[in-house]
């Protein structure tokens, strides 16, 4: 039998860090491997589409809506999370199966909107730049914080990161408000939480955690009157796609002072030099970097070459996208 042909369409820092040696060993068991770059294209134009396999990551180029019968490529696993810029939904259909490892990525992503919202409650990012710039304990006293526990905390979005968030400030005791319009009561109370509309949450939240997926509906989801609902000393937490939030509100609301934000995404990214972010003392910045720890670059390797094995011995896939998930995608 004629082993499959993977082809790893991934930069080589990419690659390294989603499999190392045991695990590329266990990849390069399931078929032959071959690299950008290391193999023509057939005729086609595009080599990718004479493999069997094909594994992307961040940074592969998107593939064409149509195949034809010189191509051989029958799944697609995407080593991250959303595949909408990469896999046209036209292609669903054609028999080229899709699945994509953002499983791997939720906790490290959950860890690092958990670490936000602490820092932000006690504000521990104002207190250590006034420490290490003025070196002064007492310009860095700013008296009390907040703690998790015992604090209200609004899920907006219960996605893979979403869920694993809320599961880790269930845990500190917080008491947890989900909104979701594809959760159901019975789903949030196994969570540990309460399911309520978004204007609810929104009032009664001391933190706001953002976990949805944008798509028309939820774009600007979170907008100036939206804003103008949480309840004064109120936080916003964003590790999900800046695009969930009216940034210009946003910001219009921290200048008041009245609450604060951690981010991770913004509309620009990288953010420019004269970014007003830069200058926003109530804000905890991040660099888009909620998914990047070695666990999670294992955790997404480890998916891929397990969907890659189950394809081959005829076995379910356990993160396929099928069309009617497609569209709930970020």
């Amino acid at each position: 039998m004629v082993p499959p042909t993977i082809y790893l369409d991934l930069p080589t820092a990419l690659e390294a860090e989603l499999f190392a040696d045991e695990s590329m060993r266990r990849l390069t068991r399931l078929g032959r491997l071959v690299r950008q770059g290391e193999w023509a294209s057939g005729g086609t134009g595009d080599s990718r589409l004479q493999a069997d396999i094909l594994v992307t990551g961040w940074g592969s180029r998107p593939l064409p809506a149509g195949l034809d019968s010189r191509d051989r490529l029958k799944l697609v696993v995407h080593s991250a999370g959303s595949i909408r810029r990469l896999v046209p939904q036209a292609l669903l259909p054609s028999g080229v199966r899709v699945s994509q490892a953002s499983a791997g990525m939720a906790q490290s992503v959950a860890e690092l909107a958990l670490y936000m919202t602490i820092a932000r409650l006690r504000e521990l990012d104002r207190v250590d730049r006034t420490m290490t710039g003025e070196h002064s304990w007492a310009a860095a006293d700013f008296g009390l914080g907040h703690t998790v526990a015992g604090s209200t905390v609004g899920v907006v979005g219960a996605s893979r990161v979403g869920r694993a968030y809320l599961k880790l400030v269930v845990a500190l005791g917080a008491e947890v408000l989900v909104y979701d319009p594809y959760l159901d009561e019975r789903g949030a109370k196994e969570l540990g939480a309460r399911l309520v509309p978004l204007e609810t949450l929104l009032t009664q939240s001391t933190v706001v955690a953002l976990h949805a997926p944008v798509r028309p509906e939820t774009r600007h989801l979170i907008d100036a009157q939206r804003l103008s609902l949480i309840r004064d000393g109120g936080l916003i937490v964003n590790t999900a796609r800046a695009a969930l939030v009216d940034t210009r509100a946003l910001l219009a609301e921290l200048r008041t002072g009245r609450l604060s934000a951690a981010l991770d995404v913004f509309d620009e990214e990288p953010l420019p030099p004269d970014s007003a972010w830069w200058r926003q003392p109530n804000v905890l910045l991040t660099p888009h970097l909620g998914a990047r720890t070695w666990h999670s670059r294992r955790a997404q390797g480890a998916i891929v070459i397990d969907e890659i094995r189950r394809y081959l011995s005829a076995l379910d896939l356990r993160h396929e996208v099928l069309p009617e998930t497609y569209d709930l995608m970020a």
